[in-house]
Formats: C-alpha cells, sequence, structure tokens
C-alpha cells in the first residue's frame, strides 16, 4: 500500500515538472536544494529568486512575438510592467535590466521613478503609464515628470481629470483614456468604478479631447478585474473594447495602441494547466479580426503585466512547530509565522498558492489543517487549489518538518504591510534574495532580518530612537 507523500504526489500529478524537483526526500525549487538554504537563514522565512522575473519578462515577450508572426500582425507590442504589484527595488531593477517601461498607479509612484531617473536606472527615452485615479498630488507630479523630458502618458480615469493636467502640462502631451468594462456576473457592481464608461468615450472624446491641441490621443486602455481568461465573458469584454477602439480610430487618427493591462494567470496548483501561448494567441487574433471586419489597421499592443512578472519569484516557509489534536478527525499543525500576516491573501480573498513540504517526502502522509499563531479564528490554510484538503508528511515530535508557500511574490508585503505593526505583533520573517552571478552560481544575501520586537515598540511609541542606540 501506498502511504508515502511523494506516492501521493506521484498518484496525483505528473512530478517532478516545471521548477519543482526532488532530491532524495527534499524538494527542489529552480535547482535550489531549499532545506540548504532554511538550514542557514531559519524560519519563518521569505525569499526572492530574482532570475525568475526576467524569465517571465521573456516568455511574454516571445509568446507575442510568436502570435504576431502567425497571424502576421502588424503592429508592435511593448512590455510595462504594475509597479503595484511590488514596488520592491530588487524587483525594479531586474525589469529596468530587460527594458521594460513602468506604470505607475499614485503620486508616490513617481517619487519612486525619480528618484530612479537621478540614479541613472530610467532611460531618457522610457514610456512612462499614469493609470488610476488622480488626485491633485498625483496630477502634480505627473507635471514634475513630464517637464523632466519623460515621455510621461496619463491614462484618463474620468473626464475631469484633462483639465486637471491642462494646469501642469504645458506643452503636446500623448494621452489614453481607460475603458470602464461591465464586472462579472458575481460582482456586487456592475460597472468598473475606474475609467470611463463605453457610451460616454466617444462623446468625451469629441466634446473635450479633439477641440484643443496639447493632448494628443493616443491609447485605449482596457483592464478586466477578473483578469485574462478563457471565458465568454472575457471574450464578450475584450470585443467590446476592441470595437470602441474602432470607432473611435475612425474618428481620431492619432489613437494608435491598445493597451490590454494586467491579469495574466499564475500557477496556483501543480496540475495548473493555463496556456501563455494559446491565450495571447487569442488575444492578438480576436483584436486583428475586429480591426479586419471594422476596416481600420490593428493597433500596437502594450500589456501591464504586474503578478504575472514576479510572482513566481517568491518563495514562503514555515515550520511546523506543534500539532493539536482538536478532536477525532481535526488535527492542526501550528506554523511558527502567520498566514494573514505574512500570506494576507490567503485571509483576505482566499487565495491559493502551490503548498508543498520541503523536506521528509517519504514519510507517510496524513490529512491537516495549518494554523497560524495569532489568536485569531481566521488564521488557518485549509485547502488546496485541486481539492479541499491538506495532505503533509506525518508529524512526529523531534523530526522537523517546513512547509513552503511557492508564487507568493506579489502582493503579500504591500497588502500585509512591510516593516509595520502586524496582528498580534507577528514580526515580518526574514527575507532573503536570491539570484545567479555570471558562472550561474547560487548567490544569497539578506534584504531584511526579522522585524524586531524593539522596532515594534518603536512603531508603537513605548520605545524612541535614542533608547534603541543604547540598547
Amino acid at each position: 500500500m501506498k502511504t508515502r507523500y511523494i506516492d501521493l504526489i506521484e498518484q496525483t500529478f505528473d512530478f517532478p515538472k516545471d521548477e519543482f524537483g526532488l532530491l532524495d526526500d527534499r524538494l527542489t525549487w529552480n535547482g535550489i536544494d531549499l532545506m540548504a538554504v532554511i538550514e542557514k537563514h531559519g524560519t519563518p522565512l521569505r525569499i526572492s529568486y530574482l532570475p525568475r522575473i526576467g524569465q517571465k519578462v521573456e516568455q511574454a515577450r516571445e509568446s507575442f512575438r510568436k502570435a504576431f508572426r502567425e497571424h502576421k500582425y502588424v503592429g508592435t507590442y511593448d512590455y510595462f510592467y504594475c509597479t503595484k504589484s511590488n514596488h520592491f527595488s530588487y524587483v525594479i531593477d531586474k525589469v529596468l535590466d530587460k527594458g521594460v517601461d513602468l506604470e505607475t498607479s499614485s503620486a508616490y509612484d513617481i517619487e519612486m521613478i525619480e528618484l530612479l531617473m537621478e540614479r541613472g536606472r530610467i532611460r531618457n527615452d522610457a514610456t512612462v503609464l499614469c493609470n488610476g485615479f488622480k488626485d491633485e498630488r498625483y496630477v502634480r507630479k505627473i507635471g514634475d515628470l513630464y517637464k523632466r523630458g519623460v515621455r510621461v502618458v496619463p491614462i484618463i480615469d474620468n473626464m475631469a481629470e484633462i483639465y486637471q493636467l491642462d494646469e501642469v502640462i504645458h506643452g503636446p502631451c500623448d494621452i489614453g483614456i481607460r475603458i470602464a468594462a461591465e464586472e462579472a456576473p458575481k460582482f456586487e457592481f456592475y460597472t468598473s468604478r475606474l475609467g470611463i464608461g463605453y457610451k460616454d468615450i466617444i462623446p468625451f472624446y469629441m466634446r473635450n479631447v479633439s477641440k484643443q491641441r496639447k493632448f494628443k490621443l493616443k491609447l485605449m486602455h482596457f483592464f478586466i478585474n477578473t483578469g485574462i481568461s478563457d471565458t465568454a465573458y472575457y471574450w464578450n469584454e475584450l470585443s467590446k473594447c476592441v470595437n470602441v477602439y474602432c470607432d473611435l480610430k475612425k474618428l481620431c487618427p492619432t489613437v494608435d495602441t491598445l493597451d490590454i493591462g494586467g491579469g495574466m494567470p499564475i500557477k496556483n496548483s501543480l496540475n495548473f494547466t493555463f496556456d501563455t501561448d494559446y491565450m495571447i494567441g487569442e488575444i492578438v487574433a480576436r483584436i486583428k479580426d475586429i480591426c479586419t471586419e471594422n476596416k481600420v489597421d490593428e493597433p500596437n499592443i502594450f500589456s501591464e503585466f504586474g503578478s504575472f512578472t514576479v510572482s513566481d519569484s517568491g518563495a514562503t516557509f514555515f515550520s511546523i512547530i506543534h500539532q493539536k489534536k482538536q478532536n477525532e478527525k481535526e488535527r492542526w499543525n501550528m506554523i511558527d509565522g502567520s498566514f494573514m500576516t505574512t500570506l494576507p491573501d490567503t485571509w483576505a480573498i482566499s487565495k491559493r498558492f502551490i503548498m508543498l513540504p520541503v523536506n521528509n517526502w517519504h514519510d507517510e502522509y496524513e490529512r491537516v489543517f495549518l494554523g497560524g499563531m495569532t489568536c485569531d479564528s481566521d488564521d488557518y490554510y485549509n485547502s488546496e487549489q485541486h481539492i479541499n484538503a491538506i495532505y503533509m508528511p506525518r508529524f512526529r515530535e523531534g523530526k522537523r518538518q517546513v512547509i513552503g508557500f511557492f508564487n507568493t511574490g506579489a502582493y503579500q508585503d504591500s497588502l500585509g504591510g512591510f516593516g509595520g505593526i502586524q496582528h498580534c505583533l507577528i514580526p515580518k520573517p526574514k527575507h532573503v534574495l536570491l539570484d545567479r552571478d555570471a558562472n550561474g552560481d547560487l548567490t544569497d544575501r539578506v534584504f531584511a532580518p526579522e522585524q524586531s520586537a524593539e522596532r515594534m515598540l518603536e512603531l508603537l511609541g513605548y520605545l524612541h530612537r535614542s533608547e534603541l542606540v543604547r540598547k
């Protein structure tokens, strides 16, 4: 009878696969012996494997190259990184190394871009897309970026923004318009709060944009909150967007670009089967077909892939420190961290990541629940994407068990807060950056140590900086 954890995985999935493999009874990830890293740095631990960022950029570019070639698409493709997915410098450095331009969501993104410009990290001919609702500070910072000679493209989110931008931009400037897509039926509201409604775009262009000389309409922006998916809903919204683009193109010769936004799915299970090449090929084909029907030239294409770019680079690790048997059926494996603070997506939107034990793959398995260290009853993880259960190597006192959550590189620190006050004062884990040198050898450096109790007490007002220095 096959009762080992490795037997369970091999019977359920095609394993080893992709970035995962085994070294004896230990998990490897991107060729890394994870237990060796964990034994050096301990748990809880967050890892960023930086080479994956560039690999994802190249994957998308190659998919668009194939699609353009297959469908004889006349146009260009540009990859933009959605900074809100992960603002950290080590991520931005990697995307800039790949010649990727940036998309912003707030005034504070532009503060970051200005600092990168001062350090020579952003090209003089770079394009910056400015998305999102724009308050007074954001509009002012867009004007500052324009004055520095950057090709800034504000994407109009509401009709009043064009008047605000007119106050801070004093020369010719390309702009875009965001389309307010209709949301999926499960949403509590019908139309996205972001952008301008389909029926209002052409009247807005005719009344407010076409009659002035400063702003030239360059692109239409389209994004579906549920992301890119092979569903009737997505294809219907894409078709409506491209038809609006075509109607606008007949009135406005300067518009020549369609920004399809982000939302490319990321792997959340070992049985993840999304075909990126197929999906991008279908998007390109659909855009071309609709443009051909409308007798307009197909547009250049922008994308703003954020999570797709950075998610695969992240992994988070915990040790099982105790097992609580609450009744005959429920075993709780308690981790040395918190899901609510370290992986807030699991709590806030019930997101699932790839979860695997790092060691003891040859041990027998058992069904368990995973519990966090906070005193909140919602601090748990109890199912996988493919099945409503979690199976782990059988817990044994005195035998270390480490578990890993993979593809956690987007949003977790942004949503949970980095270095701030966490629920029940559970500290942020140590964060290590892994990279490859010129010879392909693995390198590691500590980006941030585990958050200290003193730092949290300082933030709470119990300690002051002078007292920390004395300590």
